[in-house]
């Protein structure tokens, strides 16, 4: 199926007022395009989907930002877990991760975990149960369909919210 583009003439042979009409094949805009696109696959330039293009995430997508922050998460859920499950059984050890995790950080999981490892053997040891915690909880008991709902709900009531605000601040309604 041969498809053709009517564009307006241009330049010096242009007729003011009345425009007469140039017939180009659409093919010499597909090559056109073509070529723009292979100069442009190497610039960084958000990929044509349905989705929004969030820029300023240079070391992954948003989605693996928040995996991030939810590993470190769900680290800190396993480390209160183990803690739980000491207290009731093992006192010494109870008080051993208990001073480790007072003088280490738990906002990284990762650090947190190589320090834990190589602290003591009893450490080490209750590094792997921290591991196998996380990695149990995470498959598991964690709700991913509640913290979907969870998501849509508060997003939903703190945009009301700062709406509904707003809108009685400039209008001088009186509540």
């Amino acid at each position: 199926m041969e498809c053709s583009v009517v564009l307006p003439l241009q330049g010096a042979g242009a007729v003011v007022g009345a425009r007469p009409r140039a017939v180009v094949p659409v093919q010499a805009f597909w090559r056109a395009a073509d070529r723009r696109r292979r100069r442009l696959k190497s610039a960084v330039a958000p990929a044509r989907c349905s989705k929004m293009y969030v820029p300023g995430f240079g070391e992954g997508s948003p989605e693996k930002k928040a995996a991030i922050n939810l590993q470190h998460f769900f680290n800190y859920i396993a480390v209160r877990i183990v803690l739980s499950q000491l207290e009731s059984y093992n006192r010494e050890a109870y008080y051993e991760l208990k001073e480790f995790v007072g003088r280490t950080s738990l906002n990284d999981a990762e650090i947190f975990c190589k320090k834990l490892i190589r602290e003591s053997p009893r450490l080490k040891g209750l590094a792997m149960r921290i591991l196998e915690v996380r990695s149990a909880y995470v498959k598991n008991d964690f709700e991913w369909d509640n913290l979907k709902k969870l998501s849509f709900k508060m997003v939903d009531e703190a945009n009301t919210k700062l709406m509904r605000d707003y809108v009685l601040e400039v209008s001088h309604i009186e509540e």
